[in-house]
């Protein structure tokens, strides 16, 4: 995926009840033409697939769609076996894998997996060595030794395979700093849109960071996790009390969302329902049928 191009998605089940409607869902969307689709991971849930089994047995049952963690479990998945796990799945997918990174946020849960514990500061700074860390065992290259506060390797040969985008669930100011300094996107915490205090407040942080490592902060996508509804009729307002999009008609869809890329820069939108769950086939069908192509057609006329 390239930098320019605006990427759509949606939120998928992962519940492993729900594994066939996961893949015909997935499948669905391949064949819409959307961009991506996305998994939580959770390890520490019984209930739960495996994000990265799901990952490869989707993406191997799909041709176009890509497919990430929204966001990867990194305490509970080394990084240097993170590396090897995603660019695997990129060499048997032809590059369709996303590395969605957090520095883990339910502790109590990720420690009850025999992780020990870090403070917040640690985390973040485990988090910032994951990501160089990845990216410096992938794309071939001389073997690489890695001497980090929680990372070290020694002698390790990179996979001739390029790293796939990183994109980060940054949320404090020392995540989103990192994510400016290493990371290729951020998908903004708490389903934080672009009119949101969250955003204004955050994305700076980000760009800031980005300059000061000499990189150009246009670079970093914004991808947004995207809860709503699509209505029949449209609504008399698309955003509740507080501000936040709630969903309406699919031409108030498409007027917000093509707002969104051309007045405040969004990279993307992972589509879920109005609970924060994924999507069903009717939404999910109104989303590729109807929205995305709308949207993708009104940015073209702009850009041209």
């Amino acid at each position: 995926m390239s930098e320019q191009h605006v990427v759509f998605g949606f939120g998928a089940h992962s519940g492993i009840d729900e594994a066939p409607r996961l893949l015909q869902m997935a499948q669905q969307a391949d064949r819409d033409g959307l961009d991506h689709f996305s998994l939580s991971d959770h390890p520490y849930v019984g209930g739960r697939l495996d994000a990265y089994a799901s990952l490869g047995f989707v993406l191997g049952r799909t041709r176009h769609i890509s497919g990430f963690a929204n966001v990867t479990n990194l305490p509970t998945r080394p990084a240097p076996m993170l590396a090897r796990t995603v660019t695997s799945l990129s060499a048997l997918s032809g590059g369709r894998v996303v590395l969605g990174m957090g520095a883990g946020g339910l502790w109590d849960r990720i420690s009850d997996m025999g992780v020990p514990r870090l403070s917040p500061g640690d985390a973040v700074d485990a988090f910032e060595e994951a990501i160089v860390l990845i990216k410096s065992l992938s794309g071939g290259g001389s073997p690489v030794t890695f001497r980090g506060r929680h990372y070290q390797v020694n002698g390790i040969e990179p996979a001739p395979v390029a790293a796939p985008p990183v994109w980060t669930g940054s949320v404090g100011a020392r995540s989103l700093a990192a994510t400016g300094r290493v990371a290729d996107g951020w998908i903004p915490g708490h389903a934080a849109d672009w009119l949101s205090e969250r955003y204004r407040t955050s994305r700076p942080v980000i760009d800031e960071a980005a300059a000061a490592a000499g990189r150009d902060p246009r670079e970093i996508r914004t991808v947004f996790n995207l809860p709503g509804r699509v209505t029949d009729r449209p609504l008399p307002a698309t955003r509740d009390r507080e501000g936040r999009w709630i969903g309406g008609s699919a031409g108030q869809w498409v007027e917000e969302l093509t707002g969104a890329v051309l007045e405040h820069g969004a990279s993307g939108f992972t589509l879920f329902s109005a609970g924060h769950d994924a999507p069903d086939s009717v939404l999910l069908g109104r989303w590729a049928g109807e929205i995305v192509p709308a949207v993708r057609e009104a940015i073209a006329k702009e850009g041209r």
